[in-house]
C-alpha cells in the first residue's frame, strides 16, 4: 500500500466550507487540507453521485488525506450542504451540477491551492459531471466508479424492469405532484431538484439529444458545446465498475467514456469475488471495508497514474466497444 511517513489524524469530517458555483450559487462541503504548504502535494475533488451527500465519501476522504492528498467533498446544488431553504420550484439539472457546481469547486481550489497537480473522482454521474465543467482541462488524472448516465438501454438485464419501473415512472411522476423528488421519504436518496430527475427519467442513447435540448449557445446546438467539452479533457481516466452495478454496467461506463475522445481511457472491469465479497454495488466501493482493497487502487493510480502491482490477475482492463 502507498503510505506517506507520517500519517496525519484530522477529523472524520474534514473542515465545513462553503464556496461560490461559476455562477455565484454557494455551494458546501468539506475540505481536508494539510496546514504545511507542499506544492507538490496533489488536490482531489470527490464529485458525488446522483442525490448522494458529499458525507458519504468522508471516511475516504480521511484516508486519502492520510496518503498525501488535499482534499474536497462538495454538494451538488440542490443537495445536502447545497440545499435551498425550499426544493419545490427550485431549478437545477445535471448540466448546472457540473458546469457550474464541479466547474465551482474547481475555480475554488485553484485559488486556494493554486499550482497544486489537480485530481478528480467521479462517482456515478460525478464521472458524467467532469465533461460539463468548462475548465476540467485543468485535470490532471481522473478516476471514475459506476460512471454514466442513465441510459435505461445499459440497465443490468435482471434488473431493467424495476429500475425503468422506479426511475423512468416513479420518480417523474411523484416529482410532477411534489415540484422535486421526495426521495427520502422513500428512503431511496436524498430529495432531488426536478430538472435532474427530467435529466435522468428521459436520457436517451446520447446525452446530448436530452440534455438542455432546443437551447443553443452562439448559434450552436448547446448539446454539442457540451460534447465539445467532454473533447477537451485530455486527462488519463481510470474508469471501474462492478459486475453486481446495475447502473454502471459495462456498456453503460463505455457508453460515457467514448465522449472523452482526447483521453487515454482504461475501464477495469471487477467481481465481488477478486476481493474475497459477496457484494459491491454501486455504492460500496466508497465504505471503508474496502479500505485495504480498493482505495489503495485509488491511491495509486491517482498518485502516479498506474494500476498497483500484485493485484489479482482478475483485474483485466477492457477495451472500449
Amino acid at each position: 500500500m502507498d503510505t506517506d511517513s507520517k500519517v496525519l489524524h484530522p477529523p472524520v469530517g474534514g473542515a465545513p466550507v462553503r464556496f461560490r458555483a461559476a455562477d455565484g450559487y454557494e455551494l458546501g462541503g468539506f475540505l481536508w487540507h494539510n496546514a504545511q504548504e507542499d506544492p507538490e502535494r496533489p488536490v482531489l475533488i470527490v464529485s458525488a453521485a446522483t442525490s448522494v451527500r458529499c458525507r458519504y465519501y468522508a471516511r475516504f476522504a480521511l484516508y486519502m488525506f492520510q496518503h498525501g492528498f488535499d482534499v474536497l467533498t462538495y454538494d451538488y446544488r440542490g443537495i445536502g450542504e447545497s440545499r435551498p431553504g425550499q426544493l419545490k420550484g427550485f431549478e437545477a439539472d445535471w448540466v448546472d451540477w457540473g458546469e457550474q457546481d464541479l466547474e465551482g469547486a474547481l475555480q475554488y481550489v485553484a485559488h486556494i491551492l493554486p499550482g497544486r497537480p489537480l485530481r478528480v473522482i467521479g462517482h456515478s454521474i460525478g464521472g458524467f459531471a467532469i465533461g460539463l465543467a468548462p475548465s476540467n482541462r485543468r485535470i490532471g488524472r481522473i478516476l471514475s466508479v459506476g460512471s454514466q448516465y442513465a441510459y435505461w438501454r445499459d440497465y443490468a438485464a435482471r434488473h431493467k424492469l424495476r429500475m425503468l419501473w422506479k426511475w423512468h415512472v416513479v420518480m417523474p411522476l411523484l416529482t410532477r405532484l411534489f415540484g422535486y423528488f421526495p426521495a427520502k421519504r422513500l428512503g431511496w436518496m436524498e430529495d432531488t431538484p426536478a430538472g435532474v430527475v427530467h435529466d435522468w427519467s428521459g436520457m436517451t442513447a446520447r446525452f446530448e439529444d436530452r440534455l438542455r435540448a432546443g437551447r443553443t449557445i452562439a448559434g450552436r446546438p448547446e448539446g454539442e458545446v457540451l460534447c465539445d467539452r467532454f473533447a477537451q479533457v485530455e486527462a488519463p481516466i481510470l474508469a471501474i465498475s462492478f459486475s453486481d452495478d446495475p447502473h454502471g454496467t459495462v456498456p453503460a461506463v463505455n457508453r460515457l467514456l467514448a465522449y472523452f475522445k482526447s483521453s487515454e481511457c482504461r475501464h477495469m472491469h471487477l467481481k465481488p469475488s477478486d476481493v474475497g465479497h459477496d457484494s459491491i454495488g454501486h455504492f460500496a466501493f466508497f465504505h471503508d471495508r474496502f479500505r485495504d482493497t480498493f482505495w489503495p487502487l485509488a491511491l495509486h493510480w491517482l498518485r502516479h497514474g498506474r494500476i498497483p502491482p500484485g493485484l489479482s490477475s482478475a483485474l483485466i482492463s477492457l477495451p472500449l466497444v
